[in-house]
């Protein structure tokens, strides 16, 4: 499943680098596209504000197919606290912003899968596709606006995985 998650990811930074390449994050000293893996990084006091945070739940098996298939649940959280040139009185439009770069990140509902720990990565021989998005409510936490949004991706297992 590493492999389809992976690829996941890759697929979602590399289409918000080309919706939004202004939407960066600092982390270690490098400027990245304002997305990340949550199980890939240091833990978080806080997460980070205006940066997508990719979290894996829960994890499923269909052995009843031709091909097994893997089915794994994504949280993806994301924040804001508006900019300072408007006092955060703009988080409301800077989250609904989100919210939109969100929903194209997401289309189309698949991406070839590639094993990311070759160099340069290779290319498996299926896809990871995955269901439309269902967001949650607006959270709000002083200054802070927060939302989640829940996808389930889909993976064939291939030979070796």
């Amino acid at each position: 499943m590493q492999n389809a998650k992976d690829s996941f990811y890759m697929a979602l930074r590399n289409r918000l680098v080309a919706i939004n390449p202004s939407r960066n994050v600092l982390l270690r000293g490098a400027v990245r596209p304002g997305i990340l893996v949550e199980e890939a990084e240091a833990p978080f006091n806080q997460l980070p504000n205006d940066v997508f945070v990719l979290r894996w739940l829960g994890l499923g098996v269909d052995v009843e197919l031709a091909s097994t298939m893997v089915a794994a649940e994504c949280e993806i959280v994301y924040q804001s606290c508006g900019t300072q040139s408007f006092g955060g009185l703009d988080r409301g439009r800077a989250l609904s912003q989100m919210d939109e770069e969100l929903t194209a990140m997401l289309q189309p509902f698949c991406t070839p899968k590639c094993n990311y720990t070759a160099t340069p990565p290779a290319a498996l021989m299926t896809q990871v596709f995955w269901d439309e998005p269902v967001f949650g409510a607006v959270q709000a936490q002083r200054d802070r606006l927060s939302r989640s949004a829940r996808v389930t991706i889909y993976s064939y297992q291939e030979q070796g995985e």
